[in-house]
């Protein structure tokens, strides 16, 4: 998964950023309304937005280059 994000272009990580975050909203509410069939996933999932969220950081601070 790592090596994927990597290869994202800014676009495509601002696309992932939010269907990770709707994704995680869904399953936050899901977690409070009814059973959760897999409880790591929200774990996974916060995991997944602070990696893009890090990537997109580096980018800006020209740590990294995009698309690399």
């Amino acid at each position: 998964m790592k090596g994927k994000l990597e290869e994202m272009t800014m676009e495509e990580l601002e696309k992932s950023l939010q269907d990770t975050k709707a994704e995680l909203r869904k399953e936050r509410f899901k977690a409070v309304t009814s059973k959760v069939d897999d409880p790591k996933k929200i774990s996974n999932l916060k995991k997944h937005v602070a990696r893009i969220l890090t990537l997109k950081r580096e980018y800006e601070l020209g740590i990294r280059k995009p698309g690399r």
